[in-house]
């Protein structure tokens, strides 16, 4: 179990740090067109890496179901109202929005597929929340709601939803595979989306600059396929709730991130954030209570 804690705590380092760079890729190139693509490169790194590890196969009717539903939800859907969202409110309000993305997971797995985590997980994702906060509200106080907080809000939930896709899909479906495939189907959507919405907009690939090309495949690269790759298997392995709880962690490392690359400040707030948020992940992933038990179970056996 502690492979899975570490692969997911390795898997927000990488998509925190790739916040500061998908914000300077939007600067030269419009969201959906560049999400688009980016996710389709990634996509197609996937399946070079499946290939060589002959993990490819065609999957089922039942599981092209599965496919279809997480790449409408944890691609399509949720790439495309996060990044209209943010186009329409504030960091403040989209941060706390995105932390709630573990207590959404906990309760959509309790009510639909009747997983239900224990008294002290729900405290980890508790804790989690009050971390979060410490580190969005440092930024300012919480504007007006507004359309923008909206589609931030489906953003998390149809991703949310997406995650208990993976894991009834990973019954059967490797989520490597899944994951593959998932990237190819809701790129090839965002792309016909991109083009309704943003006209012409692939032109502009021709005139940027050559640092843009390194920070893009990095992004897909690194930032989407390696990420996705890890979460989704993750996923499959303990589960959507304790793989969210990680979730609270992208919050810090993006703060990080944007520190080092963007030269953005960290405040004793982020600080104590950063505490709550990593008692938050020890209790929420049961990890405390892992050890908790192996211990008790030495002490017995001694």
């Amino acid at each position: 179990m502690l492979k899975i804690y570490l692969l997911l705590a390795t898997t927000m380092v990488v998509w925190g740090l790739n916040l500061p760079l998908l914000k300077f890729l939007l600067i030269h190139v419009s969201p959906v067109t560049m999400t688009a693509f980016r996710i389709l490169l990634a996509g197609l790194a996937v399946f070079l890496f499946l290939w060589m590890a002959k993990l490819l196969r065609k999957p089922t009717k039942q599981e092209w179901m599965f496919i279809v539903g997480g790449a409408l939800l944890n691609v399509a859907l949720h790439h495309y109202f996060l990044n209209m969202g943010l186009l329409r409110t504030t960091g403040t309000n989209a941060g706390l929005i995105l932390g709630t993305g573990p207590v959404l997971t906990a309760v959509s797995a309790a009510l639909i597929m009747r997983i239900f985590p224990s008294k002290i997980q729900w405290g980890g994702v508790l804790f989690g929340l009050c971390g979060i906060s410490f580190v969005v509200l440092s930024g300012g106080e919480i504007s007006g709601l507004s359309l923008g907080d909206l589609f931030i809000f489906i953003s998390i939930l149809v991703q949310v939803l997406s995650f208990l896709v993976i894991s009834k899909a990973s019954k059967t479906l490797d989520p490597r595979l899944m994951t593959a495939y998932m990237m190819l189907v809701g790129s090839v959507i965002l792309l016909f989306v991109s083009i309704i919405q943003e006209p012409g907009e692939m032109k502009v690939f021709l005139t940027v600059p050559p640092a843009f090309w390194m920070g893009f495949i990095t992004s897909a690269l690194i930032g989407t396929a390696v990420g996705h790759l890890l979460y989704n298997y993750s996923i499959g392995k303990v589960g959507p709730s304790k793989a969210a709880i990680f979730m609270n962690l992208n919050t810090i490392f993006s703060l990080f991130g944007s520190a080092i690359f963007l030269g953005e400040s960290i405040t004793a707030h982020h600080l104590v954030g950063l505490v709550f948020i990593m008692i938050g992940v020890v209790l929420g992933s049961g990890a405390a209570e892992d050890l908790w038990k192996k211990r008790k179970q030495n002490a017995l056996e001694n």
